[in-house]
């Protein structure tokens, strides 16, 4: 709502002014959760990868971090979609916030398909015949390096971006400039935490596809 005053002239209502603050607030919130998210992932995809260079000997170290990794990974394509979703409908804010380089905009889809192709081609590895087990690995393998040339490019283009905003949650200095910093927090710890009894779960399922695996 906006009132006229003497001469012409506009002022936005206070009203205005608090929904305006509000949606800048809430692309900071956005911005941290998903910076905070990203920083979980890089860790735990490190420790995947030091799995991969002794996969015969920690495949099942392998199979439940891959299966740490499912909540945070969800988490992070919610947050960004959020943001993709409200930038493209023109929240003024989130166009105010504007939008990663293009090619970083173009490569974002191919990283979000390789990663859940990467993940579900995993989990199904464990449950598949003998007949289809080596298909399912060739799929594995095959996702796995499109993935990591695309999460590559990904990481590099949104890191420096990622190391100023991911520490504002945590740091005491910081959190608390916008709300909702603690339901951020056990938000990120949280989907790392629903990994666990997933991963859990099925490293018992290690065992059934080593016997079932192809030569």
């Amino acid at each position: 709502m906006t009132v006229v005053g003497r001469g012409g002239f506009s002022r936005r209502t206070s009203s205005d002014s608090l929904r305006g603050e509000r949606a800048e607030e809430g692309v900071e919130q956005n911005s941290r959760i998903t910076a905070s998210t990203a920083v979980v992932l890089f860790v735990l995809l490190a420790a995947e990868g030091l799995t991969i260079v002794g996969i015969g000997p920690l495949l099942k170290e392998h199979v439940f971090i891959g299966m740490l990794l499912v909540p945070p990974v969800l988490l992070k394509i919610g947050s960004t979609f959020y943001r993709f979703l409200r930038y493209y409908l023109g929240s003024p804010a989130y166009r105010r916030k504007g939008a990663p380089p293009a090619i970083l905009r173009l490569l974002g889809p191919f990283v979000v398909a390789t990663t859940l192709a990467v993940l579900g081609s995993g989990v199904a590895l464990l449950f598949v015949g003998r007949s289809l087990s080596r298909q399912m690995l060739l799929l594995h393998k095959a996702s796995f390096v499109l993935w990591f040339v695309a999460m590559t490019i990904h990481v590099l283009g949104h890191m420096l971006d990622t190391a100023r905003v991911a520490p504002r949650d945590w740091m005491r200095r910081t959190r608390n400039d916008v709300r909702g910093a603690s339901l951020r927090q056990w938000l990120v710890v949280g989907s790392v935490a629903v990994g666990i009894p997933l991963g859990m779960l099925l490293v018992g399922q290690t065992g059934a596809w080593l016997a079932s695996r192809p030569h």
